[in-house]
């Protein structure tokens, strides 16, 4: 019975997350009360306070959720089989390119949704944001020493830098689709990104 209770809990927290996920990744955090996830979620009122004391706490626990998805996902790029690190870092990208749109992300575009509008609201969803864009850069300068190590891409200067620099490419691409209701801003990153991180073909 313990364990019953504790998974229907485990349920209805997860459901409140992902339901603010869904809803903030395309109105913002301040445009969206928890009456509207709470009515989404079909959860009382009484329950959002017995997970989360408050709205921050809320959005804190939403972007840390938010990473250790992108971040499992990112994983299991960087490991897909019978593939070299130079094409699973491009198929990163191009899932990046595909997923990030703005038509319809479906919360997988909280991230460049909410940076700038909660880094200056909030410090624990700041530092929620930092821990979680650290990752994704720490993991793509080690795909990327890798990638050299086997010489499957070349790059000039220091992977961590290079890293770095990408995320922040793709990071202010992602805005401008937005602001342009366009993919060509995406289409400059990735022509951009083959520049930085030149792939070496396999000798046939």
């Amino acid at each position: 019975m313990v364990t019953s209770t504790a998974s229907e809990s485990s349920d209805v927290r997860e459901n409140i997350l992902a339901t603010g996920q869904r809803i903030m990744a395309g109105k913002g955090f301040s445009a969206v009360g928890l009456n509207e996830i709470l009515t989404s979620a079909g959860v009382p009122k009484g329950s959002f306070y017995h997970y989360f004391g408050s709205k921050e706490v809320f959005g804190e626990e939403l972007l840390k959720s938010y990473f250790e998805d992108y971040l499992a996902d990112l994983d299991a790029t960087l490991s897909q089989p019978s593939m070299t690190m130079a094409q699973r870092l491009m198929d990163y990208w191009q899932i990046w390119q595909d997923s990030q749109s703005f038509f319809d992300c479906q919360g997988k575009c909280l991230a460049v949704k909410l940076a700038a509008e909660v880094a200056d609201l909030s410090e624990p969803m700041r530092l929620a944001l930092k821990q979680g864009t650290s990752g994704i850069v720490t993991r793509l300068a080690r795909a990327i020493e890798v990638g050299v190590a086997e010489g499957s891409l070349n790059i000039d200067g220091d992977a961590e830098n290079v890293a770095q620099s990408l995320y922040q490419l793709w990071l202010g691409a992602s805005v401008m689709v937005k602001i342009e209701r366009s993919t060509e801003p995406f289409k400059t990153a990735m022509k951009l990104t083959q520049q930085i991180v030149r792939v070496v073909e396999p000798a046939v």
